[in-house]
């Protein structure tokens, strides 16, 4: 029997040992490295306070650095201590020399007066880079490492980028008209990239996003988008990871403005937005990015670390150096400048395995051993600064939500900082959808195992929250081929005709598409995510333009008018994934400490589950249906259907009633539990439809009842 109750949170308390010991006592034997990790925080939040002023002005460094007004000047400040002279160039001055002065801590600093008229001395969108001479004479052009808006010029190959002063007055500047909406109970998101999401073969745009996908999230029921690909990254094949500039809005989809629209918008139909955001590297690309700052200097001036520490070998990028203060404010500031220009509701951390581990997770196993997670391997630095960054989100923003993008299963990572944690409030479920795509590639369907399946699901650490998917963008890149084209292959392109009837191929894969989504929303975490598109089938696979195919757009846009199309089966998966949605937004499932899976029958392949009020059966049978299957349950009375994947509505067979209750029997000795029926005391006896999923709710005593959604009768 496979459980999970959560523990009541715990009061901070750090007398002799924190409270992580307290929900999970195995962490003891590793009181001495998580006690020193604390204390490198405390010292750390002491220092910001004592010589910083505070996380508050610590983590506004974008009042200061970079171009901020002053007075009637335009000042422009930069912290580049190994340079020994720099100056800034643009269109403000014709691209001729405008001399920076030094000042303290290596920091470089320039001032020019508006003009007499009012004129700005740098007016808004004007092009600039600055210009560091080296150590060793050199000069060269860089990027501004604080810039707003980078652009590069249209239709010239190989064309660098330019930084962009990005401030604009009067009806240019976008005037936000609706407040963030309250955090959801649980996130169900809608992970999105705004460039793929035209159906046309083009880079789409923020605008287009706003006007022409959200309404769509809005309707499937989601509450949540994650945003990929927003910070400035100078090569688009690289999806976003490779950032080149962190302040900046990538420029291939809009401007600044029209990102607040996006994310206005957004809000306006109550919908949540996160940002994925890359501080676990950064692209080594030294004309158009922070990395060129690096100059060869010594890393106690550098953003990055030296030598091989600083050099993500399979990612071939830079490795910020998170133990310098500088780079911590660069970063910490980062954070706050998109929640407050841009008014994001929290983020997705990237890559945060490479962050925790100095071997960066390469090569690297994880087994659950304590030991993986705590000795020298460990990355104290950046622990350190994901700690200040959640305790400064959180503190700052309450309805913050931050997400971490973990392989590791690192313990505390999804604990609140001030009981000793790192302070996500939720980690990916990532070996979910790599058990799918094991499953589909490599095991027949007769051969699934259920076990296999529900320990994959609840193998998380009950005291930190997950969010599940059963796809994201991973799963569907070059190389590689979307949920439903594994299961369906080429026959996406012929046999989704509703007018025709289903192939066994169709059929099957229609079945299993459905019945993956729902365990893994129903029993993989607190949170569920989809990648847009995935919730109708998407068919192929990822693929951005390049050399390699011909700097094609093929491959890297969405067919919504394949769900659009009322003749086509991808109707159905779109109307399915809509009810689950609805599903949890009914009866909060998602957000229940109570799951139970009461039966993992590997000859008849079913699973049997409750989560929250509700009670989900499972039978991953290829052919065999049963009339009447004995499942236990945990409350008695009266139960009714109340979503069904074999429905009509949902390209099913119709072959469950609608209009049944089920009444329980006792099972057992009062008091015995161990007399129980699969260790519940009761039991309903249910129709089970093969390759289909029914979820049934307890009809409540006295008047009124539930409101099905599982839809009509034939």
């Amino acid at each position: 029997r496979i459980r999970r109750e959560r523990r009541r949170p715990m009061r901070a308390h750090f007398a002799n040992a924190m409270d992580v010991f307290r929900v999970d006592p195995q962490l003891e034997r590793y009181q001495k490295h998580l006690q020193h990790r604390w204390k490198a925080y405390e010292d750390a939040k002491a220092r910001v306070a004592k010589d910083f002023g505070g996380m508050d002005a610590f983590s506004r460094g974008y009042d200061t650095y970079g171009f901020t007004r002053e007075r009637g000047c335009v000042v422009y400040r930069e912290w580049c201590p190994s340079a020994k002279a720099v100056q800034l160039i643009g269109d403000f001055n014709g691209w001729n020399a405008s001399w920076c002065e030094r000042k303290e801590f290596g920091v470089w600093e320039l001032k020019l007066a508006d003009g007499a008229d009012g004129r700005r001395a740098i007016p808004h969108a004007s092009r600039v880079k600055v210009r560091i001479q080296k150590p060793d004479g050199a000069w060269v052009d860089r990027i501004p490492a604080w810039i707003a808006w980078a652009t590069v010029e249209q239709g010239k190959m190989g064309a660098k980028y330019d930084g962009v002063v990005w401030d604009p007055k009067g009806d240019q500047k976008y005037e936000w008209r609706n407040t963030r909406p309250k955090k959801p109970q649980s996130p169900r998101i809608y992970e999105s990239h705004v460039g793929m999401s035209s159906q046309d073969p083009k880079v789409a745009t923020y605008r287009e996003y706003a006007e022409q996908v959200l309404p769509r999230v809005k309707a499937l029921g989601y509450n949540t988008i994650q945003l990929m690909a927003i910070m400035e990254h100078a090569y688009y094949a690289s999806f976003g990871y490779h950032v080149t500039n962190p302040f900046a809005v990538s420029s291939r989809s809009g401007t600044p403005e029209d990102l607040k629209y996006l994310v206005d918008t957004a809000h306006g139909m109550g919908i949540s937005v996160l940002m994925d955001v890359v501080h676990s590297h950064a692209s080594k690309n030294v004309d158009d990015g922070i990395a060129g700052f690096d100059l060869g200097q010594k890393e106690e001036d550098n953003y990055f670390l030296l030598g091989e520490k600083g050099y993500h070998s399979l990612w071939d990028s830079k490795l910020y150096n998170f133990g310098n203060w500088e780079v911590r404010r660069y970063l910490l500031s980062n954070l706050r400048w998109w929640m407050e220009e841009y008014q994001f509701d929290g983020f997705r951390f990237d890559g945060i395995t490479s962050m925790l581990y100095h071997h960066h997770g390469i090569n690297v196993g994880f087994s659950g051993n304590y030991e993986e997670y705590f000795g020298m391997n460990t990355d104290v630095d950046a622990c350190v600064y994901l700690m200040l960054a959640n305790d400064m989100l959180h503190s700052l923003y309450p309805d913050c939500t931050t997400i971490a993008e973990d392989v590791s299963g690192m313990p505390t990572l999804c604990r609140p900082v001030h009981e000793g944690g790192i302070g996500f409030d939720y980690r990916l479920a990532m070996a979910i959808p790599d058990k799918w795509i094991q499953l589909l590639k490599h095991v027949r369907d007769e051969d699934w195992g259920m076990l296999d399946i529900v320990t994959t699901l609840c193998n998380r650490r009950y005291t930190e929250k997950c969010v599940a998917y059963a796809e994201s963008h991973d799963q569907a890149l070059v190389g590689d081929k979307t949920m439903a084209m594994w299961l369906m292959d080429a026959e996406m392109y012929t046999g989704m005709s509703v007018f025709n009837e289903a192939s066994p191929i169709v059929d099957r894969g229609m079945s299993l598409h459905k019945m993956i989504r729902m365990v893994t929303m129903a029993f993989g975490g607190d949170g569920y995510l989809t990648f847009m598109g995935n919730e109708f089938g998407h068919p192929e696979w990822i693929d951005f333009p390049r050399e390699g195919n011909g700097w094609s757009h093929q491959h890297a846009r969405r067919q919504y008018n394949l769900v659009d199309d009322q003749n086509l089966r991808y109707k159905f998966l779109n109307d399915w994934d809509r009810a689950m949605q609805e599903l949890d937004k009914k009866y909060g499932f998602l957000n229940s400490s109570h799951q139970i899976i009461s039966s993992h029958d590997e000859k008849d392949k079913v699973i049997i589950g409750e989560r929250g009020e509700l009670l989900f059966v499972f039978n991953f049978h290829v052919s065999n249906s049963y009339r009447t299957y004995k499942v236990g349950v945990g409350e008695p009375g009266k139960w009714r259907l109340v979503l069904d994947s074999d429905a009509w509505d949902f390209g099913g067979h119709g072959r469950i009633p609608h209009d049944c209750d089920y009444f329980t029997q006792p099972e057992g000795v009062p008091g015995k539990p161990e007399t129980n029926f699969n260790d519940r005391p009761c039991s309903i006896t249910l129709p089970l439809a093969s390759r289909s999923v029914q979820i049934y709710a307890r009809v409540p005593e006295g008047p009124g009842s539930l409101e099905a959604v599982a839809g009509p009768e034939p």
